[in-house]
């Protein structure tokens, strides 16, 4: 008799299955107007539940449980206010907290472990909870309707799941998080009683200076590989109210005040051999803001993204209407520029930013500016302002050519055109000249991920989620940080070396770039100076000087901040993702050594209890890189897979047909003419020749310096495509 409840209890889960995805199709816009999408009754999937899992002294999670939890969480942490305005990441956050207070209750109330935190708390209905009430406009269900333009914001990039890809959307997984009590805890060793090694010591032993240069990959590519990272991920922080800089508010708080509950502080080790000569013991760090899922599912911490999570180029436009109107001239569809040097007929910089000048900015003097651009890290390495510099150039000459094919386009027209091909230029150079460098072209045949060389690329798919992994933006794409150099060279036209400068003094401190003539010879810099090897060497002036404050002779470390914001994230060890990748498994210390030198091994062995804790960006940049690759076989599945994602999931995709905003047949094929080259071309002042692949070093036989008037080598996009007839 028990089977034949159990089996009518299947039946009856199915059907109401069925019933909420009919009714999920048939009242698509019911639920646009109301943020209570219709569900199967609780009750009954609570008895359902209980009929097929006869969980033993286990209730099912019912409304008035979680509403219970909900206000319970809200007594603690006070009434949360809506925005004024947007949701910023300071409005999120504090929602973000109160749901996963509400997990915390209901986790510990039904003793869930941490394995039905993730996959099963999520799936606990709280659409008709007080939840539902408090969820944020772009977080409930909304109605889509596919246009010929992106919004900045990025939502509705995919009609059936808005927030995907989109601004404000928790970072997805690829493996559950290693929260060491299930829900938000940082990770800990797997060891009972042990404990993970301090950051800063792993930085100190594993990935010490050596100053070793690649052989092939000029400084073009740590530039590409930092303006693709800041155009797809940002992480939610908490920022100081007045500069917007990072709080340094942990290490030293001020009397009587608190520590912020986000304080992560790292401990420098007493036998620093670098900090203990300036009496510092500690390194500032916050974790990073809980945010909300899609419909504000329970669930685990949620860290997440402040940008899209596809290439839409929001480095140049912005990720929010708000900003991407301050970015415009309004006039031609141009953005805003400052002829700085018009009198000397050379092009113009970016604009000064002039609304919060200390964001991201190291000023001596209230007089001096840093640049703004469409993302606030414009100016975190000189390398970096160059190249937002290039593309709001690229984004004019683009809008003027338009006017000139078609001059009964409005402003409107115009911006979006142009912004439609800079995106479509971005994307094509990324996957056709930064990808191969970075993974090699076995692995991008394996992924999916060469583009193609004639027609559409048939491979959208709107059942892929696009969104940025934890692992890829914690640990994988953080590679090129193992490339940077000590410091960075300016050269001449005629490609010798004039000057140089060390990196330390250029992040923050663009000032450079407000000397005539100046920009081009970094951009020649870039195209001439080999980067530093992919191995665990990092160079000083960042793991002993990053952010160091004029007139001081210390600054930050970016490894240990690497290594921290893996752990607050809840990143697993190095094992686990080698495991996810279909790598051979490592069992033992001794194993390491057949991926990495043996030192780098044994160094590991002396500072970790466990094979199985050895943090996944420090063993990550430490693999010996695959054959054609500059990653080794763990970082190389990690970004692949992410760039198949994000390819596959963007329904903008400048390849893809059969949408609004598909490029015609005859437009695509002039996009593809697109290069990393003819841009600079396009956009600089002294530039006579260069290479044909700027990411990579001159070689004559393989890559050869063209000159810029040399349109068979150096092809021009055609936009005649684009001139609409009347």
């Amino acid at each position: 008799m028990s089977s034949y409840f159990v089996v009518r209890a299947q039946i009856i889960l199915i059907s109401l299955c069925l019933l909420t995805k009919t009714e999920a199709r048939l009242n698509a816009q019911k639920r646009s107007r109301s943020p209570v999408p219709t569900r199967p009754d609780s009750r009954l999937n609570c008895l359902l539940n209980d009929l097929l899992h006869r969980f033993p002294g286990r209730s099912c999670i019912t409304h008035q449980a979680v509403d219970a939890a909900f206000e319970r969480a809200l007594a603690a942490r006070g009434i949360l206010r809506g925005p004024v305005g947007e949701w910023e990441p300071e409005d999120i956050a504090p929602l973000g907290d109160v749901i996963l207070d509400t997990a915390r209750t209901l986790a510990r109330r039904y003793k869930l472990s941490a394995e039905e935190i993730w996959t099963l708390l999520p799936k606990v209905d709280v659409g008709e909870t007080l939840v539902a009430k408090y969820c944020p406009d772009f977080a409930s269900p909304m109605t889509c309707v596919p246009g010929r333009y992106r919004r900045h914001d990025g939502l509705c990039n995919n009609l059936r799941f808005p927030t995907w890809g989109a601004t404000r959307t928790a970072f997805a997984r690829l493996v559950p998080p290693a929260y060491s009590d299930g829900l938000g805890a940082p990770r800990v060793s797997r060891i009972p009683g042990g404990s993970l090694p301090n950051p800063r010591r792993v930085s100190s032993s594993i990935h010490r200076d050596k100053g070793y240069h690649d052989h092939a990959i000029t400084l073009f590519g740590i530039a590409w590989g930092q303006f693709m990272d800041h155009d797809f991920t940002l992480t939610a922080t908490p920022l100081d109210p007045l500069t917007r800089n990072e709080p340094e508010v942990c290490c030293h708080p001020p009397p009587g005040v608190p520590k912020d509950p986000h304080c992560l502080e790292i401990t420098i080790p007493k036998d620093d051999r670098f900090y203990k000569l300036y009496g510092q013991s500690c390194l500032e760090f916050v974790r990073a803001f809980s945010g909300v899922r899609q419909d504000c599912k329970l669930g685990p911490r949620a860290p997440f993204n402040i940008l899209a999570g596809v290439i839409d180029v929001n480095t140049v436009y912005g990720s929010t209407d708000k900003h991407a109107r301050s970015l415009r001239s309004f006039r031609g569809g141009e953005m805003r520029m400052n002829n700085a040097f018009a009198s000397l007929g050379l092009r113009a910089l970016l604009p000064q930013k002039l609304d919060v000048p200390d964001e991201g900015c190291t000023r001596t003097s209230p007089h001096q500016y840093c640049f703004d651009a469409g993302e606030i890290r414009v100016n975190e390495q000189l390398i970096l302002t160059t190249m937002h510099t290039l593309w709001f150039r690229e984004h004019n000459r683009v809008a003027g050519r338009l006017a000139n094919l078609n001059p009964h386009w409005d402003d409107e027209t115009l911006y979006q055109e142009a912004r439609r091909i800079i995106i479509a230029e971005v994307q094509h150079i990324t996957f056709n000249e930064f990808l191969p460098l970075l993974l090699g072209k076995e692995v991008m045949a394996e992924y999916g991920l060469l583009p193609e060389k004639e027609g559409y690329y048939h491979g959208y798919d709107p059942t892929e989620d696009p969104s940025m992994t934890a692992g890829f933006v914690s640990a994988a794409y953080r590679f090129g940080h193992s490339l940077l150099p000590s410091t960075v060279e300016r050269w001449s036209p005629s490609h010798t070396i004039i000057g140089s400068k060390r990196l330390s003094k250029l992040i923050r401190q663009p000032w450079d770039l407000y000397r005539a003539g100046v920009l081009d010879q970094y951009y020649l810099g870039l195209m001439n100076q080999p980067a530093q090897a992919m191995d665990p060497h990092i160079t000083q002036e960042v793991t002993n000087h990053l952010f160091e404050d004029p007139g001081e002779h210390f600054g930050m470390d970016l490894v240990s901040l690497n290594i921290q914001r893996g752990r607050e994230f809840g990143i697993p060890g190095y094992t686990t993702y080698r495991k996810y990748c279909g790598l051979s498994p490592i069992r033992s210390f001794q194993d390491l050594a057949r991926h990495m030198t043996n030192g780098t091994a044994y160094r590991y062995s002396q500072l970790y209890s466990h094979v199985d804790d050895i943090d996944l960006w420090s063993a990550g940049v430490s693999e010996r890189p695959l054959s054609g690759s500059l990653l080794g076989p763990t970082f190389s599945c990690l970004v692949a897979a992410q760039m198949r994602r994000l390819r596959r999931g963007d329904r903008y995709w400048y390849e893809a047909p059969g949408q609004p905003s598909s490029f015609s047949l005859r437009q695509l094929d002039s996009l593809r003419q697109a290069s990393l080259a003819r841009v600079l071309c396009d956009n600089t002042d002294q530039l006579v020749t260069l290479q044909r692949y700027p990411m990579v070093l001159v070689d004559h036989a393989i890559n050869p310096r063209v000159s810029c008037s040399n349109s068979l080598l150096l092809p021009v996009v055609d936009l005649s495509p684009w001139q609409d007839l009347p």
